[in-house]
């Protein structure tokens, strides 16, 4: 466990002689502290965690990151000069702390990733880093799912897969841990190096590249770029392992950046592990043959949607390459709950809603509309705009509306952006009195409230921005 040692040693580069004061995780959250936790002060736009140190230290926090003195009778030891800036009676005052205890630094978030890459360095374990545009997440639970059948697997939390959340989650790490399931996020190039720096994965697992944030980023060629920095910093084989989707030409080409072992997954034969004959079962799941080298599976599994194939492939990529049997991997995903993000519930009317509001892409936009099509009844789709998607705004909204016109029997649009899914659902044959275009979230609402019958299964998909959720709940029998 994380010590107060470390933590002076990991910013400062000079480990002092003091008793050992354990350390049990981190939070920026005040609300998040757990007894021996370190809270992280951070100074935001509209939050500053800095009037929260109080607050911390009242739910158990032993000591927090400061970048400057606080009005509040804590002991404080100043960093920011490095060990040179320590006078002797500091050092003394290291040997018999009073908690809890402040530590000043120049910049908190600097200093939070300090710590976890000195932590991760002391540590004998094998990450397994994922990005992608698409389905870290659940890729991430399906993941560590399998591994967990063998090995002390700890996962990331929630979706903490940035500069800030990735280092919290490499501090939750104990030497009792065998592997680390870790996302990583993307919005610029250069951020997953950093990431990689922090973590040194040995396995690097490449979803795909999709268009979402490209209004950031500003094309799919530089989020290729961005998010091939993983391979990039595995290290070289056999050690390293870079597991890479076949199908996706923004991906496969990454083989030519790294030094790792190349492990391709994919729909064709030509790739290392591969699948065929999928068949989506509506809710039921999934059922499809697995190949690898000689070998020939029957698999059914619980994830909803063919496009869920993907994920068993690349959690089965991972079981393989970390040694595990093909029971424990066949056990891993069929208890898998991967798919925490989207679920069924029931209307009043009695009609089945499928919640997917989470966030929406292009790539997951169509992926949904596969699911819809699989299932049995009068199809209604409630679709948001995608956001975040520079210049495949357009094109990207065009597809979904093609595709909804060729799946949906009715179209219920919601946002500005959302009206080209409708022109374009209008243009592909979709019957105009199908299609219902809104701005405001409550209007929807009260049309499905109207108009939803017993057989009807309602898919309802927008990016997070919209809250949609909030369609989901209005309508959901409590």
């Amino acid at each position: 466990m994380l010590t107060f040692a470390d933590l002076i040693e990991a910013i400062i580069n000079f480990r002092p002689e003091m008793t050992p004061i354990f350390i049990t995780e981190a939070a920026v959250d005040s609300r998040q502290i757990i007894p021996g936790g370190l809270f992280v002060a951070i100074p935001g736009e509209n939050v500053d965690g800095h009037a929260y140190v109080t607050q911390a230290f009242q739910r158990g926090a032993v000591a927090a990151l400061i970048e400057h003195e606080i009005e509040a009778p804590f002991t404080t030891i100043d960093l920011r000069n490095g060990a040179s800036a320590l006078d002797v009676l500091q050092v003394e005052a290291l040997s018999h702390l009073k908690l809890p205890v402040c530590f000043i630094v120049t910049n908190s978030v600097t200093a939070l990733q300090q710590i976890a890459a000195f932590w991760r360095r002391k540590l004998d374990i094998r990450v397994i880093g994922i990005t992608g545009s698409v389905g870290k997440s659940t890729t991430k639970e399906a993941i560590a799912q399998v591994l967990s059948q063998r090995y002390i697997t700890l996962k990331s939390a929630a979706n903490l897969n940035n500069e800030i959340g990735l280092p919290l989650n490499v501090l939750k790490l104990t030497a009792g841990h065998q592997r680390a399931v870790l996302e990583m996020g993307f919005y610029v190039p250069g951020e997953i190096k950093q990431l990689c720096e922090i973590a040194l994965p040995q396995v690097g697992v490449l979803n795909n590249i999709g268009t979402v944030h490209a209004e950031r980023a500003g094309s799919q060629e530089i989020i290729a770029q961005g998010k091939g920095e993983l391979v990039e910093a595995l290290p070289p084989a056999p050690e390293g392992i870079a597991i890479l989707n076949y199908d996706d030409p923004f991906v496969r080409p990454m083989s030519a950046r790294t030094q790792a072992r190349v492990f391709y997954y994919g729909l064709s034969p030509e790739a290392h592990l591969w699948a065929d004959q999928v068949e989506g079962m509506g809710l039921e799941g999934i059922r499809f043959r697995l190949h690898y080298k000689n070998e020939t599976l029957h698999l059914r599994v619980p994830m909803i949607g063919r496009h869920s194939v993907e994920t068993v492939l690349r959690a089965t990529a991972v079981g393989l390459v970390e040694g595990l049997t093909w029971d424990e991997i066949v056990r891993g995903m069929q208890e898998s709950q991967a798919q925490l993000r989207l679920s069924a519930v029931r209307a009043e009317s009695g009609a089945l809603i499928i919640d997917d509001t989470y966030n929406a892409s292009p790539e997951s936009m169509l992926a949904a509309l596969n699911l819809l099509d699989e299932l049995q009844g009068r199809k209604i789709a409630v679709l948001g705009d995608m956001l975040e998607l520079g210049q495949y705004e357009e094109d990207g909204h065009q597809k979904i509306g093609i595709r909804a016109a060729q799946v949906a029997d009715v179209l219920v649009t919601l946002g500005l952006r959302a009206h080209m899914i409708a022109e374009a659902a209008r243009k592909a044959g979709m019957k105009k009195t199908s299609i219902f275009e809104y701005e405001e979230l409550d209007k929807i609402v009260d049309w499905l409230n109207q108009h939803l019958k017993s057989e009807d299964v309602v898919l309802i998909k927008g990016s997070h921005g919209l809250r949609m959720e909030r369609i989901v709940a209005a309508l959901e029998v409590s």
